[in-house]
């Protein structure tokens, strides 16, 4: 996942229908539950890669900065998944405090 994936992904997320360079999917449309599924899969193939990233490193393999700036962008993307969670929640709680 790239920063712009994560761009388009929160543009998504924030009824933002401006498309972004960082994928088909920003641009694709869809429900709330496609965006969000999407947006998870992206984090996760974004802490695989770091991860990944990381081990090489650890072997003696790889280069220091693409690594760091992989661990960079899947702490952002976890950041992102939690941002979208707590917004998520705090509109479910807000909605069943309503009066009907």
């Amino acid at each position: 996942m790239t920063t712009g994936a994560i761009e388009s992904g929160a543009r998504a997320l924030a009824g933002d229908p401006a498309p972004a360079a960082g994928g088909p999917r920003a641009a694709a449309g869809g429900s709330f539950a496609e965006r969000l599924g999407a947006l998870l899969e992206d984090a996760d193939r974004v802490q695989q890669d770091a991860e990944a990233r990381a081990r090489a490193l650890a072997a003696g393999q790889g280069d220091v900065v693409e690594t760091m700036v992989s661990l960079s962008r899947a702490e952002l993307s976890v950041q992102l998944v939690t941002q979208v969670r707590d917004r998520a929640l705090e509109a479910y709680h807000e909605i069943m405090r309503m009066q009907v």
